[in-house]
């Protein structure tokens, strides 16, 4: 039997041992995006996850060079587009983030950080299905450095400095309340004492 098949079959096994994990799972607690994952799930999940990466990407070397420069860049690009479910310190402790189903990792420990370069690289670039992990690489896979530049910040996680997180709370987006508050201080200082018209709200 070739090794196609065998990965194809242990692929479908997991599914099939996942859907029978799911379903006596749902039947105990409904559809309720608010639990967390069973250990089986979890494990079976994790199992899931690897087979569908290919050899070749888990293998794959990281072509971007470490450096200050490109720390600083994926930190921002980070803060930028990430933060919003993982946290400026990869948590994952969000209100988006607590309301997904699976909750995103705390990525500064080990089942994030035992995944080679290349698995990193393929979950960002490819995103995963059935998830809140959206595919982020919109250019070719050798030619998505951002992707890259990414992995080396998920590296550098389990050491950011308190000064780190104050700069990226600097580069967060910002709500429709926050951006309110400003232009209520922007008008104030010049000296203008109009409201401005405030965006409807859902009660």
């Amino acid at each position: 039997m070739s090794r196609k098949v065998k990965v194809a079959s242990a692929l479908f096994a997991v599914i099939v041992a996942i859907g029978i994990v799911s379903v006596w799972s749902i039947a105990g607690r409904g559809f309720s995006a608010k639990a967390e994952p069973g250990a089986i799930e979890a494990f079976i999940a994790r199992r899931v996850r690897s087979l569908a990466t290919p050899r070749s990407a888990r293998e794959a070397q990281n072509p971007v060079q470490k450096s200050e420069e490109v720390i600083k860049e994926s930190m921002t690009h980070f803060a930028d587009h990430c933060a919003f479910c993982h946290a400026n310190d990869g948590s994952g402790d969000t209100s988006i983030g607590k309301g997904l189903y699976p909750k995103p990792p705390d990525m500064r420990k080990a089942d994030t950080q035992e995944l080679t370069d290349g698995e990193l690289f393929y979950i960002i670039h490819n995103g995963i299905r059935l998830t809140g992990m959206p595919a982020f690489g919109q250019a070719l896979p050798d030619q998505d450095s951002d992707s890259w530049k990414l992995v080396h910040f998920i590296r550098y996680l389990p050491s950011i400095t308190s000064e780190d997180l104050e700069t990226m709370k600097g580069v967060n987006p910002k709500s429709p309340h926050e951006l309110e508050e400003e232009e209520a201080v922007r008008r104030f200082l010049a000296g203008d004492d109009s409201q401005p018209t405030k965006s409807h709200k859902h009660d």
